[in-house]
């Protein structure tokens, strides 16, 4: 059974974008899925999304994707939401993972923007109303115009939100004028996309996270959005702050590479990478030690 939503938020307000941890030989480590996934929700995730580009899924198969929906829905999926990445640049290959994603468990879904097509704004309508209507799971959006190549426009958004199970967006598109006007114009639940535009967001009216750093932070982006919503303006930014060398570090190359470093430095399940990613060199991991210990991450 999954958590209890609301409207105003249907998966919760902070939810981690989980790597796929993998064995030494790089096999899907479903052992330490679990243990990732009970870590993150004890350190206070709503939720969890798996199978997203921080889950490497570009390179996983189809099968590795339904077996890690299921093996993480079985370890916290009566505490947290389990949100599945089904988005690809393939609408029929989507509705394949969506449907199997609702098999497995998931209690929803987020689908990214077709990456590299650059369909127009119909095609884009056409395929996220396609993937709503291939299950019975709610939907976030993905809007990543940096990555996919592409934004999903405003008036898009407007029609998308019409759609019963199109019920969220993930806003990775850096524009807070945009999200302003889509936020209020659509009625989608908002959830910030990038770290460090966590409370600029929530400033204009997002509802949460959909968070890398929640890997290593979650506690202190827990209390940044509950300072927020007491009123505690001062606080909030307070804490955003003393973030924001976690913030750069994570991001200073791909971010994949620096959480599975973190997580490696912290001693929890995360092993190798699949190329075309790679491992951060040694120089690279002491800079990433420097900027977490910075942002106050115990290591």
């Amino acid at each position: 059974m999954a958590p209890t939503s609301t409207p105003q938020t249907p998966f919760g307000r902070v939810l981690t974008a989980m790597v796929t941890p993998f064995t030494a030989d790089g096999a899907l480590d479903l052992d330490g899925a679990q243990r990732l996934a009970t870590h993150l929700v004890d350190a206070g995730n709503d939720g969890l999304v798996v199978n997203g580009t921080t889950g490497e899924s570009p390179t996983t198969s189809d099968a590795e994707k339904a077996q890690l929906v299921r093996a993480v829905v079985d370890a916290v999926g009566d505490r947290a939401f389990v949100v599945a990445g089904a988005g690809t640049n393939d609408t029929r290959h989507s509705l394949e993972l969506a449907r199997a994603a609702q098999d497995a468990g998931a209690h929803g879904l987020l689908a990214v923007t077709p990456y590299y097509s650059k369909p127009p704004q119909e095609g884009l309508f056409r395929h996220f109303t396609a993937i709503a209507d291939a299950t019975e799971l709610p939907v976030m959006l993905y809007d990543i115009p940096g990555r996919s190549g592409v934004p999903i426009n405003t008036e898009t958004m407007v029609r998308l939100a019409e759609h019963p199970r199109i019920v969220a967006n993930k806003d990775a598109k850096g524009d807070l004028g945009r999200a302003s006007w889509a936020i209020a114009r659509s009625g989608l639940a908002w959830y910030s996309g990038d770290d460090m535009l966590n409370l600029p967001l929530l400033s204009v009216g997002a509802v949460g996270f959909v968070s890398v750093v929640g890997h290593v932070v979650t506690p202190e982006l827990r209390s940044l959005l509950d300072a927020h919503l007491n009123g505690d303006v001062t606080k909030a930014t307070e804490i955003h702050q003393k973030l924001l060398p976690v913030f750069t570090g994570m991001f200073r190359t791909q971010g994949v590479i620096t959480t599975k470093a973190a997580l490696a430095l912290q001693g929890l399940p995360a092993g190798p990478l699949r190329l075309p990613l790679v491992e951060l060199a040694p120089e690279e991991t002491e800079q990433l030690r420097r900027d977490l210990a910075a942002g106050g991450v115990q290591l």
